[in-house]
């Protein structure tokens, strides 16, 4: 029996032009780009002072019970009365802190309302401590 070659048709493209395309774009992005020069942080310590140490900063603690009492400095108070408490910390001491402790069982509602009490009474460092595990 014979057999009989089929003939292939073999389908040749041409790479040459879409080669050319993407060294154009490659040139485009290149020479249309920025180029950011980035500082670094100076991570040099500054060098040992002989004066006496910096006062350490006072700070108002707030703590947020599982019965969502809240106690600022120990004291049981209201929501109301919270950023009253802090601004009268911090006419006493300006550069004043907030610590805010919650108890796992409380409501995170009241967690946001002493931070946004602190925040109108102007006090920029408010710090979250972790909560109290029984």
């Amino acid at each position: 029996m014979r057999r009989r070659k089929k003939p292939i048709d073999e389908a040749e493209v041409d790479m040459t032009p879409m080669l050319d395309v993407v060294f154009i774009l490659l040139i485009f992005f290149i020479v249309t780009s920025t180029f950011l020069n980035e500082r670094g942080m100076d991570l040099t310590p500054p060098p040992p002072s002989d004066g006496p140490p910096p006062p350490k900063a006072k700070a108002v603690s707030i703590y947020v019970d599982e019965s969502n009492f809240i106690q600022v400095d120990g004291r049981i108070t209201d929501i109301s009365a919270v950023r009253a408490n802090i601004e009268r910390k911090k006419a006493e001491f300006p550069d004043i802190s907030v610590v805010v402790q919650v108890h796992p069982e409380a409501k995170n509602l009241y967690a946001l309302k002493v931070v946004d009490e602190a925040r109108l009474a102007n006090i920029a460092n408010v710090a979250f401590v972790g909560s109290v595990q029984e």
